[in-house]
């Protein structure tokens, strides 16, 4: 199992209890697949450096887990289909 870390800016629009859900059910997400959440930091709404898709801020959020890539290559999917993440990215920390 290797580590990752995963950030995620979701839309301005959703309350921030919204934003929390959204993170514990990647959380779950990730846990149905075999990983174990070892951080959740969530960092509140912040402003862009640019606008991005017409926005101006959003709510960002790290994750930190271990998991098989498989599992990781399914969570990208996901998040990539998922309509209130507006970006994210995740890395293997120290690489």
């Amino acid at each position: 199992m290797r580590t990752y870390e995963v950030m995620t800016i979701h839309r301005p629009d959703l309350a921030e209890d919204d934003v929390r859900s959204r993170v514990d059910n990647l959380a779950g997400f990730l846990a149905e697949r075999g990983a174990t959440v070892t951080g959740k930091d969530i960092w509140g709404k912040r402003r862009f450096a640019y606008e991005i898709k017409h926005l101006h801020e959003g709510y960002y959020s790290v994750v930190t887990f271990t998991a098989e890539p498989p599992a990781v290559a399914e969570l990208d999917r996901m998040l990539f289909l998922a309509d209130e993440v507006i970006r994210h990215k995740i890395v293997r920390p120290g690489d």
